[in-house]
């Protein structure tokens, strides 16, 4: 059990069947009245940020997220194929458990998969990957130094905004916390 004065960031908690991330949290002693503890959370299978408070005597049940590195191989049309790095053991990885990570997928690309309780809760991609760009509107001379962006299509299917010099074929560095446009590679 952990008491709510061993929070600490990035710590994974246990409430109501689900998986907290402990993102923020503050010891608050009021000038009347008991002390509490006012946390921010993450879900880490939804992602869902909740605030909650939690009496200082209060106690938890950790957590215990593991985390196996894997490259993905292949989609075979129903699951995406993945092989875990150290053991190279492959298994088919359902659409719903990759969540968003797909628009970012490329093959042979490695990440890492979070699983409670033999269940996959979470893929967590690379903060950054570099793909090419298949499909966008032809870059306009003397647009280059203005703001302002276009769409373009990536080779993963992903659409992005980009800026108006880039042009097909360019390989491009995308944040995948955002999706948002880094630089050319």
């Amino acid at each position: 059990m952990i008491s709510t004065s061993d929070f600490k960031t990035g710590l994974t908690v246990e409430i109501d069947n689900d998986v907290y991330q402990i993102i923020d949290f503050q010891h608050v002693k009021p000038g009347k009245g008991a002390a509490f503890v006012r946390t921010k959370m993450r879900n880490v299978r939804t992602g869902a940020v909740i605030e909650r408070t939690f009496n200082p005597n209060e106690k938890l049940n950790p957590a215990r997220v593991e985390r196996a590195e894997v490259q993905y191989l292949y989609n075979d049309g129903e699951s995406y194929n993945v092989m875990n790095v150290e053991t190279y053991d492959q298994y088919a990885v359902s659409k719903s458990d990759l969540g968003d990570a797909i628009k970012w997928l490329k093959e042979n690309m490695n990440l890492t998969l979070l699983s409670f309780k033999g269940t996959i809760i979470g893929v967590d991609m690379p903060n950054v990957v570099e793909l090419e760009v298949v499909d966008t509107a032809p870059g306009i001379k003397g647009d280059t130094a203005s703001g302002g962006g276009k769409p373009a299509t990536l080779e993963t299917g992903a659409v992005v905004t980009v800026p108006f010099f880039v042009n097909i074929g360019d390989r491009l560095q995308i944040d995948t916390r955002n999706g948002n446009y880094v630089k050319r590679a």
